[in-house]
Parts: C-alpha cells; structure tokens; sequence
C-alpha cells in the first residue's frame, strides 16, 4: 500500500479588465495509484499595490511557477499596471 500526494496548478485564468490571474492548485491522495481525494487551494494575483506614495508596486512572482510567470509577463502590460494604478487610487479608502 503506497500512499502518493502530489499537487498540481490545473487552472490558471486571467479575469477582468485589470487582468487579475487566478490559480487553482488541485491536492491529490492516491492510494497504488488509485485517487482517493482531490482538494483545491485558490489564489488570486493582481498587478500590484500601491505604496505610501501612491506608486504602483508590482506583484512579486518570483516565487510562481514559469507559467504563471510567463502569462503574467505578458497581460500585465503598461497599459493595464497604469489603469490598475489608477482604480486604486480612485477606490482608496477616504477618498
């Protein structure tokens, strides 16, 4: 009887006009190669977060898959760091 766990990223989506990446990480128990159980663990990544000084701090991959990497280079462009920056500000609370 060999017990095996092994987790796997089996969904990444890019949602929303900020282009928010979600990352699903399936858990799963097999018994001799027979799954016993299958659990989820969601993530959610954005562009960034603003500072003290209202500047836009980008989201540390460096520890993501290259994958996830790879998507986040590409859909989080100028264009919708800027506009994410500006929504923050916008949405602050007390503004």
């Amino acid at each position: 009887m060999a017990l095996t766990k092994t987790t796997e990223e089996d969904k990444i989506e890019v949602v929303g006009q900020y282009k928010h990446v979600q990352i699903r990480t399936a858990t799963v128990i097999k018994e001799d190669g027979v799954e016993l159980s299958r659990s989820f663990h969601r993530k959610f990544l954005t562009p960034g977060d603003l500072d003290g000084s209202d500047n836009l701090v980008d989201t540390d991959v460096s520890a993501e898959s290259a994958e996830v990497k790879g998507i986040t280079a590409a859909v989080w462009t100028s264009t919708v760091k800027d506009a994410w920056k500006a929504n923050l500000i916008a949405n602050k609370p007390g503004s």
